[in-house]
């Protein structure tokens, strides 16, 4: 019996060992596979670096001469000739000491003018920093303040957007800013520039709709079945916002040269080859994205959730599921897309108002069909999202589980 004993004490003695050495090499391989995942994408990070620096090395044709003029920073010194009637209003032009704080003629005290008007100039004041256009020609040099200093305010502005994000939403919150920031970097890296070259803007929208939902996805929920649903459905229902939007504007005769910039780009159709009349609706898949990609990750989570704490739960079960609760975010993501387009066009409602215009004339203004073509495109990309990702997160979810 005692030799028993010790033989099973022996064994005893012995197994911590090896349960241990089982749990370093399951802590070991986890540590690989994240590894490897950083590797994997820092590599892929660096890549699309250096495909954008490429992509972007190009020389621009320069639409206007701008030789001799420059944008500095400067500071008021002085008020030299004040604009500032009796009755607290402003008319003509005040005369300033500027001191130049930025470019060739950092340091100089130069005589300046600020004109009075709403989208250029200032109401200059001792100490105000200002941005000052510079235009010099050989010893000639005329300054103009183009407006208040903001850059600091909105910068801080950013930041504090920024720091409120990632406090309030943690990891989550973190990760937000950077596809956040991701995302404006492929507006203006390479969205822009694909329209700049020519390509066509409705492409250029869908493949940024497409990187930017992906990575966005990618970060909030990790590499999973859930993600991969949420960015298919979401760039689904942007591509179908787009295509309604054609579909809307061929009905009512509406393209995209009839936006109130279109002098200026006919001019850059005309140098550059730039698709103008595909610019309205690309736009609007950028417009819609957001919404579309808030919907898609809502109901892929919310069904793949459902499935976890009831994995008997089949395909049709979990569809239905998905319907109910896109139905309830649907309301508020359908008031969301038409507010903010009608918010942006308040001033043309405003005037509208207050000229008493007939409504045969604001039915059939082309602002106004553009602004409601915006509007319901974008509600019926959300819309339709709503049952493309509740039937692939269903069946996905029912087939490979919430591991998927």
């Amino acid at each position: 019996m005692s030799r028993f004993y010790d033989q099973n004490k022996e064994l005893l003695r012995r197994e911590p060992p090896l349960m241990e050495s089982e749990q370093n090499r399951s802590v070991w391989k986890i540590q690989k596979k994240r590894w490897i995942r950083w590797l994997v994408s820092a590599a892929a990070v660096t890549g699309f670096v250096l495909f954008l620096i490429h992509f972007n090395h190009f020389d621009r044709i320069s639409l206007i001469s701008t030789e001799g003029r420059t944008f500095e920073r400067g500071r008021v010194v002085e008020i030299r000739s004040d604009n500032l009637q009796e009755d607290g209003s402003r008319t003509g032009q005040q005369k300033v000491l500027v001191e130049i704080r930025s470019g060739s003629m950092k340091g100089k005290l130069v005589e300046a003018t600020s004109n009075n008007g709403y989208l250029f100039g200032a109401a200059c004041e001792p100490g105000m920093d200002v941005i000052v256009i510079q235009s010099v020609s050989g010893d000639i040099s005329i300054h103009t303040v183009y407006s208040v200093d903001r850059e600091w305010a909105v910068l801080g502005f950013v930041v504090l957007f920024l720091a409120v994000v990632c406090i309030i939403g943690g990891r989550k919150g973190f990760y937000a800013c950077v596809s956040l920031i991701f995302t404006f970097i492929c507006i203006i890296w390479l969205y822009i520039p694909m329209i700049y070259k020519g390509y066509s803007p409705f492409f250029a929208a869908v493949l940024v709709a497409a990187v930017t939902t992906f990575l966005t996805m990618y970060l909030l929920g990790g590499w999973s079945g859930k993600t991969l649903c949420a960015a298919a459905g979401t760039v689904s229902g942007v591509i179908i916002a787009g295509v309604s939007a054609c579909m809307f504007g061929a009905a009512v005769h509406i393209s995209g040269y009839n936006v109130s910039d279109i002098e200026s780009l006919t001019v850059l159709e005309n140098i550059h080859g730039i698709r103008v009349g595909e610019l309205l609706f690309s736009g609007l898949l950028i417009s819609a994205l957001g919404a579309v990609m808030d919907v898609g990750m809502s109901i892929s989570s919310t069904v793949f959730e459902i499935h976890a704490n009831n994995p008997e739960l089949g395909a049709k079960e979990l569809f239905h599921s998905g319907m109910n609760v896109g139905r309830d975010a649907m309301g508020t993501m359908v008031n969301t897309l038409i507010l903010a387009f009608v918010g942006s066009g308040v001033s043309t409602l405003l005037l509208n108002y207050a000229y008493e215009l007939p409504y045969l004339q604001i039915i059939n203004s082309n602002n106004m069909v553009i602004e409601i073509m915006q509007g319901i495109s974008g509600s019926l990309g959300v819309v339709l999202t709503i049952p493309i990702v509740s039937l692939m997160a269903s069946f996905t979810a029912a087939r490979w589980g919430s591991s998927s």
